[in-house]
């Protein structure tokens, strides 16, 4: 087909799913879902992703050559690339004194005249969408957040973005590209057509983290226990909900922290034989619900809520402040990804928060971060975001391998630390070998919108483990906690075994998303009390009689053929 009859099919063909809209993901992660579309948290990908080794040429001032930003240049005219980035920063990325210096670093060592556009976080499905409806003037690269959607994968249908199979293997061009999972590649894979770069993420790392100088304080009184059985967690709500664990004399606290986002209960499902979306029963690949595990471990939800362990108005609680009630004081149990229970361990002891241990008040409060439970938690999808190339806008050859290169070069070690810390002497020292952050000061903060936001160009391939331990830095004791916590989660972390063959079944992609809306939304009314059993399983086979059966026969029809 000619390109321009191209962008006429595309345009037509995708302005029907302009109004399907995409997860947005610079802050949160796949994977904790029912289904690929999922995503979970508020955390950054920043501290969700890693670092790389530091690198010594790069200079404090002045201008740039490409040998100061370090690696060899590609021979040949520089090509001009689009990016179309997520901005998780309200538009102060990459900016001050030094932030031309630090792009152009990126240019030089990448060989390409990159050209960012920044689009707000809140506004990325409705700014892709829009590009969508409008081939041939679509970015070269554009981020998505989330896993794979709907109008995604119409779009790679109708031949919106570049068939990455034919590239991005050859392990000469692209050495850190071609290590990606052939799993995580299955999942961004369409009619067989590799169609994006995944931003890769800890697979082991949703959990459940809780305060630890409350358990301290309770736990003879209680008889707590190490929370790695339901039960035990129950016991340890319960005490955080009328321990008095403030002692403060006044009912103020409750057990556990929790949204209208419903990813901490795909967690504890896991936690009494549930798959992570879907699971393999008898050799048949179904949804969750439809184990016979998943009604004991949504009666286990429903009691935590009728016992007033967590929020009663849960349900309509939004989701960007999450974690305020465990850094207030309000709740002692935070289940989502452990590097939030990290996160709000750092707030209980920063100068400006510094929350009092109630064990020791000349002491700060502390996280624990604990990850399985019953030798179970829920594997994210491996990634959290991912980045397309555009068909029609990357209209040679050398234009395409000129955008891999540079997704490519970005995981060598000088561009990680120079996207993730800035510049040696400003942003970081180096000490004993090691690379010292500095930007814990005020003026370390303000000197960090230089290279603010360039993360989000990070897909992190090989793997996030990998990319992280590139850079040679000095790890603090939160982040040796989280990482401990990500190593002991992964060997218990359950995948979903659907996800590769829902993002190919024509049912699921027109149907899928509204019908797990409605799965989740009975969940909720059960948990809540506005349905009784009968009704929450009726609705359930309502969702299987409107098409969910359907989406099962698609799905196991590619599972049969793969086995």
């Amino acid at each position: 087909m000619k390109r321009k009859s191209l962008n006429k099919v595309l345009a037509l063909a995708l302005a029907s799913v302009m109004a399907l809209s995409v997860a947005a993901c610079g802050n949160n992660d796949g994977g904790s879902s029912s289904t690929p579309a999922g995503n979970s948290s508020e955390e950054s990908s920043s501290d969700a992703a890693g670092s790389g080794e530091e690198s010594s040429s790069e200079e404090t001032g002045g201008e740039e050559s490409s040998e100061a930003a370090g690696g060899e240049q590609a021979s040949g005219e520089r090509q001009t690339i689009t990016f179309s980035v997520i901005d998780v920063n309200a538009g102060s990325n990459n900016v001050g004194e030094y932030a031309e210096q630090i792009l152009n670093q990126i240019k030089d060592y990448t060989n390409v005249n990159l050209e960012l556009t920044w689009v707000a976080n809140d506004a990325l499905a409705d700014k892709n969408a829009l590009y969508l409806t409008n081939p041939s003037t679509m970015p070269h690269i554009i981020t998505w957040g989330g896993t794979v959607t709907a109008n995604v994968v119409e779009a790679a249908k109708q031949g919106a973005f570049v068939d990455l199979n034919d590239y991005v293997w050859d392990s000469t061009k692209y050495p850190n590209l071609s290590g990606m999972s052939k799993e995580v590649a299955a999942n961004l894979t369409v009619d067989g057509k590799l169609i994006a770069i995944p931003r890769t993420r800890v697979v082991g790392r949703n959990g459940l983290s809780y305060r630890t100088d409350w358990f301290e304080k309770l736990k003879d009184e209680y008889n707590l226990t190490e929370p790695n059985t339901p039960e035990a967690v129950k016991e340890m709500l319960k005490a955080f909900t009328y321990g008095d664990p403030d002692g403060n004399g006044v009912d103020d606290t409750i057990g556990m922290e929790m949204t209208k986002h419903t990813g901490p209960f795909d967690i504890i499902q896991t936690w009494f034989g549930c798959g992570n979306g879907w699971a393999e029963v008898d050799g048949q690949l179904v949804p969750v619900w439809m184990q016979p595990e998943y009604m004991e471990a949504v009666d286990y939800i429903k009691s935590l809520y009728d016992e007033g362990l967590m929020p009663a108005d849960w349900h309509t609680r939004p989701t960007d402040g999450w974690s305020d009630g465990c850094k207030k004081g309000e709740n002692g149990v935070f289940i989502d990804v452990l590097d939030s229970g990290k996160r709000i361990w750092k707030y209980f002891e920063d100068e400006a928060t510094f929350t009092p241990s109630v064990v020791n008040p000349e002491e700060p409060a502390h996280m624990t971060l604990y990850g399985a439970v019953n030798g179970r938690t829920l594997a994210t999808a491996g990634y959290a975001g991912y980045f397309t190339l555009s068909a029609t806008t990357l209209d040679t050859p050398e234009k395409i391998e000129a955008a891999l290169t540079l997704l490519d070069k970005l995981n060598d070690p000088e561009m990680l630390v120079l996207t993730q810390y800035g510049l040696e002497g400003i942003n970081y020292d180096i000490v004993d070998g090691l690379l010292v952050d500095t930007d814990n000061t005020e003026e370390g903060k303000a000197l960090a919108e230089n290279y603010l936001g360039l993360n989000q160009l990070l897909p992190f391939l090989p793997t996030t483990e990998e990319t992280t331990a590139r850079v040679e830095r000095q790890i603090d004791k939160y982040d040796q906690a989280q990482n401990e916590a990500y190593e002991a989660a992964l060997p218990y972390a359950v995948m979903n075994p659907a996800m590769s063959y829902l993002v190919n079944s024509p049912t699921y992609g027109s149907e899928g998303a509204s019908l797990d809306e409605a799965a989740s939304a009975a969940r909720t009314q059960y948990i809540c009390g506005a349905i009784d059993k009968a009704a929450f399983e009726a609705e359930l086979q309502r969702i299987r009689d409107n098409g969910y059966d359907t989406i099962i026969a698609e799905v196991n029809e590619q599972f049969k053929a793969n086995q």
